[in-house]
């Protein structure tokens, strides 16, 4: 059963300096970092708190419970990354194939910066999914369509002879794949697998 917490047994705000919304930012902010290395039905909050100088006692002040916690984490990841995408794939200075591939080149940026230790948020829940809310499982089949239908118009570009239902197709193996890729850098610490993914993909498209 979900436990919530009315608005008169909430905490208190943190005593921080910053108001409300900030420091609700910095929660979410510091929730990203933590379950995309290290997942989250097994995350406590202390360490997401302590990093942003919240008391715990504060927490329920900003949100109802750990799942509605996940779910704006969720929410936020997706509103980063899908601006991500539309960076690279509305880039109308590259061709088609080229700001599949500028997207791609930015993201192995990224897994290298932070060392393979991080991954994909939403693959990463992805693989805990058995033990996540209910809320999430349906948030993440949310999040995922909606990137699914970026790269399938992406496909579109890239060969116009593939029809609607096959770059949808091919857009959620697109993320089947990137998803498995992105794992499997952090196993083996290098960017490899991703090159290996795109390659074959790409490959794919273009018949």
């Amino acid at each position: 059963m979900k436990i919530t917490h009315d608005k008169k047994s909430r905490g208190r705000p943190a005593k921080s300096g910053r108001d409300t919304a900030q420091t609700k930012a910095a929660l979410i902010n510091s929730g990203v970092e933590h379950f995309t290395e290290f997942g989250f039905a097994s995350s406590g909050l202390d360490k997401i708190l302590k990093k942003v100088s919240v008391p715990k006692g504060s927490f329920y002040y900003y949100f109802a419970n750990k799942e509605d916690f996940g779910l704006a984490v969720i929410s936020h990841y997706d509103g980063y990354f899908s601006r991500k995408l539309a960076i690279h794939l509305n880039n109308e200075t590259l061709s088609a194939e080229q700001r599949l591939l500028s997207f791609v080149e930015d993201a192995k940026s990224g897994i290298e910066k932070y060392q393979y230790r991080r991954g994909c948020l939403v693959g990463n829940l992805e693989q805990e999914v058995s033990v996540l809310p209910p809320s999430h499982r349906d948030k993440l089949s949310q999040v995922m369509q909606g990137w699914q239908r970026k790269v399938a118009s992406n496909i579109k570009l890239i060969n116009s002879t593939t029809s609607q239902q096959e770059s949808e197709s091919l857009a959620e193996f697109f993320w089947i794949g990137w998803e498995g890729a992105v794992s499997r850098c952090k196993l083996v610490k290098s960017i490899q697998p991703i090159d290996l993914f795109i390659g074959h993909f790409l490959q794919l498209i273009r018949k």
